[in-house]
């Protein structure tokens, strides 16, 4: 039995993606080969097979159950900024031939330099998860009677509460990646996810509380004390915003929570931070590398080498083993996130950080976790310094503009605070800005850095993938709040 976790994986793959179908690694081969009628700057077929399976419940009843299986491949070939692709949801070596014709007719005559190799396993990389089906660790009974607990534990906690929805999502994903060059790697991906959201009502007034998590790990490590501490959190925010009160608006100084408020930064920096956008110039950060984008302590990561977090990957969707990557080194652009592709034409190191959707889609340079990193500062002496602000403790959702990187976002729980102390709940607060700007205004961070939950995704260009975020309690000068008072 191999003790290589990349070698393990590489088996298990084989078993599901090729051996079914009567391929191997020879046939992947030939029909990479058969694209080669031009020289090509890259090349890649990526197989892939994903079993799903969600649970919702809804006043006290199961109102869904679904399972999926997925499973195809995609065949790639680029020269200079171009790229012919082809994919099908048959696995054979008909189709796969098929394809490479497809994409051999596609590609235009070029000058590429890379030439085909012969398959060979790339040994080492990261073992960040295990490589197990997390939906077979519970029985479909057992699954159903973890969501009846969500529903009787919130309205056990409070007569105010009214309705109860909680879910329970997974999937066994594996894929099978061989390069040009002739690098074959796999990985085995589990992924799961809980969510609780409850509605509280008081004198006909109701607001809604959430809160969920989930990794990459097996769905039986939801037990009944990771439930119930769900469950807490997401009464206590629907019955605190019963006592909320209309937002203030205005220009003003705000403190942002720790953990999940880190999806402000990756919306309205990180996405400035991937290649694409920076080579082809429609980023606000392009062509500012080595220059000052940010406060001085303010370091941003984004990192795919982190132990079952939603966003890690033991390899990226090109093949390359996940890095952690430092995009603003205490105040200053060092660095962006790249597939191969883009990496190749801006002569940057690539990170590891190319992601698709799925078979059917094409990789593009996407993040994992990003996070910023731990200051100096007790956060309570942060939210202690506002003379008259906001205290964003969670976000709701938010939008972005990647060319000027104009954002807004909805806060799901924040305070009002004067002379440094918490005055009452709000409700409406949106925090509107520009990211590279708000970057520069960041003038308190605290030592408490903490990831998010583990419920993140991030769509671009049309596909949607799983992410981590996270940062320390921060104060930001001078922002923009739009309220509702």
């Amino acid at each position: 039995m191999t003790t290589d976790p990349a070698r393990a994986r590489l088996d298990q793959a084989r078993q599901l993606l090729l051996e079914p179908y009567g391929i191997d690694e020879s046939t992947l081969q030939r029909a990479l080969a058969s694209a080669f009628e031009h020289r090509l700057d890259d090349a890649d077929i990526y197989l892939q097979s994903t079993r799903s399976e969600g649970w919702s419940l809804e006043e006290g009843m199961v109102k869904s159950g679904s399972f999926g299986i997925e499973q195809g491949f995609g065949i790639r070939a680029i020269e200079g900024d171009k790229t012919a692709f082809a994919y099908s949801d048959d696995i054979s070596a008909t189709r796969l031939l098929e394809a490479a014709s497809t994409v051999r007719s596609i590609a235009r005559q070029g000058r590429g330099r890379v030439r085909l190799g012969a398959p060979r396993h790339a040994p080492g990389g990261h073992a960040l998860y295990p490589a197990v089906d997390p939906l077979t660790t519970l029985d479909s009974a057992a699954k159903v009677e973890l969501l009846k607990q969500a529903d009787a534990m919130a309205r056990a906690k409070d007569p105010r509460v009214a309705q109860v929805m909680a879910s329970l999502a997974g999937e066994y994903d594996v894929v099978l990646v061989l390069r040009a060059d002739g690098r074959l790697a796999a990985d085995v991906r589990p992924l799961v996810r809980f969510n609780v959201t409850v509605i509280a009502e008081q004198a006909g007034r109701r607001e809604t509380g959430s809160s969920g998590g989930g990794g990459r790990f097996a769905i039986s490590e939801f037990d009944t004390r990771s439930v119930r501490e769900h469950v807490d959190e997401a009464v206590r925010q629907a019955l605190l915003n019963l006592e909320s009160r209309p937002a203030p608006a205005g220009e003003m100084s705000v403190v942002l929570g720790s953990g999940w408020p880190g999806i402000l930064l990756h919306e309205a920096i990180g996405h400035g931070l991937e290649g694409d956008f920076n080579r082809k110039g429609s980023s606000a950060f392009a062509g500012r590398l080595g220059q000052r984008v940010a406060a001085p302590g303010v370091t941003v990561l984004d990192d795919g080498t982190l132990e079952r977090r939603r966003g890690s990957l033991n390899i990226d969707d090109e093949g390359n083993p996940t890095e952690r990557t430092v995009l603003i080194e205490d105040g200053i652009l060092v660095g962006f996130m790249q597939d191969t592709l883009n990496a190749r034409l801006m002569k940057r190191p690539v990170t590891g950080n190319a992601r698709r959707e799925s078979y059917a889609h094409v990789p593009l340079p996407r993040m994992t976790n990003t996070y910023m990193l731990a200051g100096d500062k007790d956060p309570d002496e942060i939210v202690a310094s506002l003379d008259r602000g906001l205290y964003a403790v969670n976000f709701g959702g938010g939008q972005v503009d990647i060319t000027s990187g104009k954002f807004v976002f909805s806060a799901s729980e924040a305070w009002w605070v004067e002379n440094g102390k918490l005055q009452y709940p709000v409700k409406g607060a949106t925090l509107i800005g520009n990211g590279p700007d708000a970057l520069t205004r960041v003038s308190m961070i605290g030592r408490d850095m903490r990831l998010d939950p583990g419920v993140g995704t991030c769509g671009k260009e049309g596909q949607s993938v799983p992410v981590g975020v996270g940062q320390p309690t921060l104060r930001i000068d001078r922002i923009t709040v739009g309220g509702t008072g």
